[in-house]
């Protein structure tokens, strides 16, 4: 299959994806995004995603992962016109960060109307990397060093797996892997919640995180507190979760293109200041690697 015929049948697939879930598709803000990446695509792994009660709950999120690490996301991003420079810390993170720690592969996400969103620098499983030391680089938020007590007090501080780097939103996502298991019972989300001055979790969100393999923390420039938490489950049936099913995911989980992953999902539900909101990734196109990195691939 050439390239090109390769780039049509992934945008056919988003664009049935998109209709499926009721968000628009613009094919002048997708197909820019697949043709700057189209060299890494048939090696990557692909998938959509959906989210209810924020902003971005309108748009149909792609996710690329297992991009070379030799490849800078952002700075192609850059090049071809996805994103504008900026000099905000946001911009330079990335690049701190693959400097000093032994970053495996890279990964984007994209809105099929908000375009390029978000940049992922993974580290391998057996790699795993401190906070404290991600903490030290200068374009960190101070935050994250702000909340080093916290994730030492739940065994999450030498286990980041994935730094995100959010250029929409101006904020890094830290993705915890290696918790310990009072983090996921619910006195330890209740006591987690608390201390980043969040409202107190739902029944739901309890019974949620008792199923989960990793928690991820939103910080931003703007503040020291930590402004989300989420706890991710990976799962073949998310129907089969102890959540109620919001429609979009629903249509997302049955009726959108299965791909070459088949039946394989990220669940994860998010605490804010304003209350918790849901979120799904269904994997598209599947690559054998990505079996280990699983449980850092976190929605």
């Amino acid at each position: 299959m050439s390239e090109s015929a390769e780039l049509t049948e992934l945008y056919s697939a988003i664009e049935e994806t998109t209709r499926v879930v009721g968000a628009p598709c613009r094919r002048d803000t997708v197909r820019p995004i697949l043709t700057a990446y189209e060299d890494v695509i048939a090696q990557s792994v692909i998938s959509f995603r959906v989210q209810t009660g924020t902003s971005d709950a309108g748009d149909l999120d792609c996710r690329f992962t297992l991009l070379p690490k030799d490849m800078d996301p952002y700075a192609t991003a850059l090049s071809n016109g996805l994103t504008a420079k900026t000099d905000h810390p946001v911009g330079s993170l990335l690049e701190e960060v693959h400097r000093q720690f032994p970053v495996d592969c890279y990964g984007i996400d994209f809105g099929a109307v908000g375009g390029f969103k978000k940049a992922w620098s993974f580290f391998r499983p057996d790699s795993l990397q401190s906070a404290s030391d991600l903490a030290a680089l200068p374009s960190m938020p101070s935050g994250v060093s702000e909340n080093l007590g916290l994730f030492d007090r739940y065994g999450m501080t030498d286990t980041v797996s994935v730094v995100g780097f959010d250029y929409a939103k101006r904020s890094v996502n830290l993705y915890f892997t290696g918790a310990s298991p009072e983090s996921f019972e619910p006195r330890g989300i209740q006591a987690i919640l608390r201390e980043c001055g969040l409202p107190e979790p739902s029944d739901e969100l309890l019974r949620f995180g008792e199923e989960a393999f990793a928690i991820y923390v939103t910080l931003s420039w703007d503040s020291q507190k930590i402004e989300r938490v989420t706890y991710s489950v990976n799962t073949p049936d998310p129907m089969a979760l102890p959540v109620r099913i919001d429609t979009r995911i629903e249509q997302l989980v049955k009726d959108a293109p299965l791909g070459s992953a088949g039946h394989r999902y990220v669940y994860g539900v998010t605490a804010t200041p304003k209350g918790e909101y849901h979120k799904i990734q269904k994997y598209f196109q599947w690559q054998s690697r990505v079996e280990k990195m699983l449980t850092a691939d976190a929605g």
